[in-house]
């Protein structure tokens, strides 16, 4: 049986018309017609009803209908577990700056010696990260999202239910302050005259950006990297936003004070129907080194 046949089948079956049907699939209204004759030839029956202005289905073509939904969805599956089988040459991750820094060289490293598949990092934003992902630029991003807050991250960022996702790692997300400036219990006590956050997109800036809110005058001063932001903090001139891990990593951090805000997680994202081998692999991979960090945090908080 003709699967492109099936296809005009259901098209003209779901619009009643074979006018409609063609602008749809790009076809001549005439080659629609005479796709649904060769296919009512083949199966033997008459599919629809030609007493009408409309094409209505037959008793024949009713219960043949859900039987061609099958055929079309079963072609798809086809395809797709074939395509799953072609292995990409390079595998594109897009990540955070963040997460890149804190997070990855153990992962790299494990998926580099085990998997042998070259890997290329992209950095970005959370939002424009998912529109890469979207796009098909990238096979999969690491993207921050806070937790237990699908609705708000629904409004502010978009939504991930059209995405496979998993959770990977945990973030406590802190406001950081000059160790000169006093306790931060409430927007009201910043003292200083700007937030330093990364770009708009960062699912971190806008979590500050929310508790902030308008109970402090303190306008966001944009900068490119978490070094710009603390050194903007311990100069005195700027509250700044970045995860624990990263803070941890970073040189004066014991010059300055900070509040956690929030917990965040952080996200594996990709297109749901087209995972490749290695991108389960890399996701087996990160979700390994979560598991064993977490297991070093809680031996040391043991020994403490």
């Amino acid at each position: 049986m003709d699967l492109s046949s099936v296809e005009i089948f259901v098209a003209v079956a779901d619009s009643q018309s074979v006018t409609r049907s063609a602008q749809r699939l790009e076809r001549a209204p005439s080659n629609v017609t005479t796709r649904i004759q060769q296919l009512e030839q083949k199966l033997g029956v008459n599919l629809f009803s030609r007493n009408s202005k409309k094409m209505t289905l037959t008793e024949e073509g009713r219960a043949f209908l859900p039987y061609a939904k099958k055929l079309i969805a079963l072609e798809q599956e086809a395809r797709n577990a074939v395509k799953a089988l072609d292995v990409p040459p390079v595998l594109n991750v897009g990540t955070m700056e963040s997460t890149a820094a804190s997070r990855l060289p153990p992962v790299l490293a494990a998926f580099s010696s085990e998997c042998g598949t070259p890997l290329q990092l992209t950095l970005g934003a959370t939002r424009e990260l998912i529109r890469a992902v979207e796009s098909e630029a990238l096979h999969c991003a690491l993207i921050a999202a806070p937790h237990d807050e699908p609705e708000w991250f629904a409004q502010a960022v978009g939504r991930l239910d059209h995405l496979h996702s998993v959770r990977v790692f945990q973030e406590d997300l802190l406001l950081v302050f000059p160790s000169t400036h006093r306790s931060v219990e409430q927007p009201a006590d910043i003292a200083v005259p700007s937030l330093a956050a990364l770009e708009p997109g960062c699912t971190y800036r806008q979590v500050a950006e929310r508790w902030i809110g308008s109970a402090a005058r303190c306008p966001t001063l944009e900068l490119s990297s978490y070094h710009s932001i603390l050194a903007h903090v311990v100069a005195g001139n700027a509250v700044g936003v970045m995860p624990l891990s990263v803070l941890n990593m970073l040189p004066w951090n014991s010059e300055v004070r900070n509040r956690p805000i929030g917990v965040i997680d952080t996200l594996l994202i990709s297109r749901a129907g087209n995972r490749p081998p290695t991108l389960e692999q890399f996701e087996q991979i990160l979700l390994a080194s979560s598991a064993a960090t977490a297991d070093k945090m809680q031996q040391s908080q043991f020994v403490q």
